[in-house]
């Protein structure tokens, strides 16, 4: 029990030329080729959307920070005349 015999598929291109007539059919099959293609093309900027941009140009490295070459230690140095007690408590603590 096949659903589209040979018979079924005559009977129906049969009514189709006879709901279209011959001469529409080809621009029938134009507009809906070229509506499959602006589908298409739709579908694939939307992708390209989604998509992150690579650079055309590649980054230009910056240049490393300069890092002190040794820790400065504060632990015995004076504290300012003027600075507060609460100055202090900023400072990291000892380890």
């Amino acid at each position: 029990m096949g659903a589209m015999k040979p018979m079924h598929w005559i009977v129906l291109l049969v009514i189709v030329l006879l709901l279209f007539g011959a001469k529409r059919l080809p621009d029938l099959a134009k507009s809906v080729g070229q509506s499959l293609k602006i589908f298409k093309k739709e579908i694939k900027e939307l992708n390209d959307d989604d998509t992150p941009a690579t650079p055309a140009t590649p980054p230009v490295a910056t240049p490393p920070t300069a890092t002190p070459a040794a820790p400065v230690d504060t632990s015995h140095a004076q504290p300012h005349p003027g600075a507060s007690a609460q100055a202090d408590t900023t400072l990291p603590p000892k380890v």
